[in-house]
Parts: structure tokens; sequence; C-alpha cells
């Protein structure tokens, strides 16, 4: 297998590009942390709600590393709030403080949560759809090797030895082809080739 069809896959996995790239999203939620402490900063008073522009990259961080992710983008948002307060000598009520670090605590706790819930449950699922083709795989197996273990008793018992044991023989191949091919599936080559 080479890189290339795995690139391709990953792109068209359906995944949103931040998961897809995380390190470009931490980038993105950087300059968007830059980008509101500048505007915080540089232009409006303390009444605009330019804080709550932090909740951008918080969703970002969230959405693109879970939980703990989330809650540190959180604590950076409401660090460059208290930034902000200081540099420019703004003094805020407690209800604007709590406006101001409330969401973003709870927007990059919440959704981190929600994510990393998501996560597992994407997990499970592929663990589920795996568990159901081997399932099904196993009773092909159970299926296809019974039924040639009868046949090939049948007609050892009404005595039709070389009948029996021919198929025996397609049995055992069989058995050996689809255990091989398991196997193989399985990405375990070099035990299917010593079998052969």
């Amino acid at each position: 297998m080479t890189v290339l069809p795995m690139r391709r896959a990953a792109r068209t996995s359906g995944n949103p590009w931040f998961r897809r790239s995380p390190r470009l999203a931490w980038m993105v939620a950087g300059a968007l942390f830059a980008a509101v402490l500048s505007l915080r900063l540089l232009s409006g008073t303390p009444v605009d709600a330019y804080s709550m522009l932090y909740a951008l990259p918080v969703a970002l961080v969230a959405a693109t590393s879970g939980l703990r992710a989330g809650a540190g983008a959180g604590l950076v948002g409401v660090g460059l709030t208290v930034l902000w307060t200081v540099v420019q000598d703004v003094s805020l009520t407690p209800t604007g403080w709590a406006s101001r670090v409330l969401p973003l605590l709870l927007l990059g706790v919440l959704l981190g949560h929600a994510t990393d819930r998501e996560r597992r449950a994407e997990v499970e699922r592929r663990r589920l759809q795996a568990a159901a083709l081997l399932h099904r795989e196993a009773i092909e197996i159970n299926d296809t090797l019974v039924q040639g273990m009868v046949a090939a008793k049948w007609s050892l018992d009404s005595g039709q030895v070389d009948t029996g044991k021919e198929i025996l023989e397609q049995t055992v191949a069989q058995a050996h082809d689809l255990v091989s091919g398991l196997i193989r599936r399985a990405d375990m080559g070099s035990r299917a080739e010593s079998l052969e």
C-alpha cells in the first residue's frame, strides 16, 4: 500500500477540516486569539462585546481536541481578558467578569466534553462494526466447514470412501483459503504466507 491512497482517504473521510488537520486548527485558533486581543486593545470601549469573540478560537480548539484542550482554550480566553483589563486599566463589575468568563469556560468544557463523547462513540461504532463483520465471517466459515464435513461423513458412511476423501480435501482447502484470507485482511501477511 502506498501513502497516497491513505492521504486521499483522509481528505474524503467526512471529517471536518479541523479534525483532519489539528495543527492547522491550533494555528488558526492562535491567530484568532491574537486578532481578538488586538481588536480589544486597539479599539472600542469596555462595554463593547469584543471579548465574546474569544468564543471562536475556544470552540475551534474544543471541537478539534476535546475537553482538556477546550477548557485550556477557555482559560486562555479568560487570561487574555485579564490582560486587556490590566493593560487598558479597565475596572469590571462582578457581573461584567461573569459575563465574559463563564461563557468562555462553559463553551470550552461543554463542547470539549461533547467532542470527546463523539469520538468515543465513533470508536465504539467501529468496534461493533468490526465485531459484526467477524461474526458474519465466522458464520460463513462455520457453515462451509460443517457442510463439507457432513457431506464427507455421509459419503464415508455410505461406503463412498474416495468421494468422502475428495470432499474432505476440498473442505480443508476451503478452510485454509478462508482463514488465510482473514489473516491477510487483518494485516498479518507474514503469518498468512507461512501457512502456505
